[in-house]
């Protein structure tokens, strides 16, 4: 796991937070804690890895409020909803927003544990799948305009002779435009192409 992660612990409940720090210091996370919703905003800066262990009830801007303002921001963490009794049908609400999991008090330690780390392991793959992305992006901006259609039919499953015949060109020079698109993706065969147009439309990991 990236060391650089950090536990982002949102909660008005002193105690609670306390509990939490140690706990997940215990396991040599990194943990930050934060008294309001407000005041991890005010600290907060984009880009930072990790994930969010959010309680639902807290004066001010609750955990759903926070989770909607940065969820409308585009900030990505993967959020951990804390809840107590009754707050079911609220942690159900967060996790249709894009929650990852929802945690009810009193806990268990080692279910929590679990689930912060699987919540570290998703924003490592999605910043991991982020980045690849804009990798295959410059790729992608290397190509002509014909390359670029070429690629689209290739990876839609078209022959030569198919892309020849809708381009108004050769199979010759189709040949010579697929071996370019091939070049410049880094593609080593066909099924690697495909792979990488589908990660570039977001459907593929």
């Amino acid at each position: 796991m990236n060391q650089d992660m950090t536990v982002f612990v949102v909660d008005d409940d002193q105690a609670m937070r306390s509990s939490l720090q140690w706990l997940i210091e215990s396991v040599g996370m990194k943990v930050e804690t934060y008294d309001s919703a407000q005041s991890f905003l005010d600290a907060h800066y984009p880009g930072r890895a990790g994930c969010l262990l959010l309680d639902v009830r807290m004066p001010g801007m609750s955990g759903l409020e926070l989770q909607q303002y940065l969820v409308r921001r585009e900030i990505r963490l993967p959020v951990i909803i804390i809840t107590g009794h009754g707050d079911v049908s609220m942690a159900v609400k967060a996790m249709k927003a894009g929650a990852v999991d929802f945690i009810e008090k009193p806990f268990d330690d080692e279910e929590l544990l679990k689930s912060i780390r699987s919540a570290m392991q998703h924003d490592e793959k999605r910043r991991a799948l982020r980045a690849q992305r804009a990798d295959i992006a410059a790729r992608m901006a290397e190509l002509t305009p014909r390359e670029h259609e070429v690629m689209a039919m290739v990876t839609d499953g078209k022959s030569n002779k198919e892309i020849a015949s809708a381009l108004g060109v050769s199979a010759k020079t189709v040949e010579v435009h697929r071996a370019r698109v091939m070049d410049k993706m880094r593609a080593d065969s066909l099924a690697e192409l495909v792979r990488l147009a589908l990660i570039a439309r977001g459907d593929g990991l």
